[in-house]
């Protein structure tokens, strides 16, 4: 019997019990494998049907190399690890999981916000080292009647937007693929990117990373930013230009930052940002929890079954290029499971999708 081959290229999780159960009672053989290189990306997938993907490099190298890959699906949001333009070049569907993690990064970007505005870690940095003393954390500013600057304003910073209303913040938003009458209905004032940092006094990057975005926080903008303006990236790293942040902070130009993300992960151990007092870091975690992480993983290799089993394009298509190339039909939504079964799918009994 023929048995679909899938590889999932690289992953950083303990096993691969959700890939594993989605594809339990089906005609799919998973290939793990902890690719870095692109030679080990192509000597692993060459001859794979479908490709699950976290961090190795597709790149248009791999891409030509496929001999018969039908889809690459990728744990997470962001596909800046696939070169997409190959991958539509040879009708390959390319699918994420844009929303498994919403309330997720909202809520570490809202406790990125709360902490350096406050300066949380700061006073227990101080407190910890025998130092017990308001003055060490001065100034910190109302949050109340501030502007918090988004930009980008697709479905992460809207939950956000909701998060922050109770605190008094007024909400701007710089995005030019969102309709004004969806920031309206979230009481978000659409502006111009020089604008925002013109006005907010804490600004959120939640901008996804492609060759337009890349940078587009850079000198210019920290130039135009408020002496007292904090910046927040849960997004990706190299979104802000990190030599053009570094000079800010070193310079006052900007009063701090809270990074869940930066250029070159983990970040290197002589890095300057973590010698400073004004910057808090964590490493990429927004996204998790473990429902979260059930999700995603889970979600990710359902849109292998779409492909493979189903004919259907992925429910999460990003390429929709990819059309005129492959002929499938339209995702009916036919296996879908439910919050709660996501997390039921690592245990020993079979579930049923919904």
């Amino acid at each position: 019997m023929h048995k679909w081959k899938v590889v999932v290229t690289d992953w950083e999780y303990t096993d691969l019990r959700y890939e594993e159960r989605v594809f339990r009672h089906e005609d799919i053989e998973l290939v793990p494998s902890q690719c870095r290189t692109e030679a080990e990306v192509i000597d692993a997938c060459r001859d794979a049907d479908a490709i699950i993907n976290q961090y190795a490099p597709i790149s248009r190298k791999v891409v030509e190399s496929l001999e018969k890959c039908k889809v690459i699906t990728r744990y997470g949001v962001g596909v800046d690890t696939i070169d997409l333009n190959a991958a539509t070049e040879k009708g390959i569907c390319v699918a994420n999981v844009p929303d498994y993690c919403m309330d997720e990064v909202a809520d570490h970007a809202l406790a990125l916000l709360l902490d350096v505005t406050r300066k949380v870690s700061l006073a227990n940095h101080y407190v910890k080292n025998g130092k017990w003393d308001f003055k060490v954390t001065q100034p910190i500013y109302r949050l109340r009647g501030r502007t918090l600057g988004m930009v980008g304003f697709g479905k992460i910073p809207q939950v956000l937007a909701e998060k922050v209303k109770p605190l008094g913040l007024r909400v701007i938003a710089y995005d030019p693929y969102v309709p004004e009458t969806v920031a309206k209905e979230k009481g978000v004032s659409l502006v111009a990117l020089d604008d925002l940092c013109r006005q907010a006094d804490i600004i959120s990057v939640h901008a996804p990373l492609t060759q337009l975005t890349r940078g587009m926080l850079g000198k210019k903008q920290f130039a135009l930013m408020k002496k007292g303006a904090f910046v927040i990236n849960a997004s990706r790293g190299p979104v802000i230009d990190e030599e053009a942040l570094v000079e800010a902070l070193r310079e006052g130009k900007i009063a701090g930052a809270g990074l869940d993300v930066v250029e070159m992960e983990p970040i290197c151990p002589d890095h300057p940002l973590l010698q400073m007092e004004n910057v808090v870091l964590t490493p990429h975690v927004a996204w998790y929890s473990e429902e979260a992480a059930a999700e995603m993983r889970t979600k990710a290799a359902l849109g292998v079954v779409d492909v493979l089993l189903h004919g259907e394009y992925p429910k999460y298509l990003v390429n929709w290029q990819v059309k005129e190339k492959v002929n499938l039909q339209e995702n009916s939504g036919s296996k879908r499971y439910t919050p709660e079964q996501f997390l039921l799918l690592a245990g020993e009994k079979a579930i049923k999708p919904v």
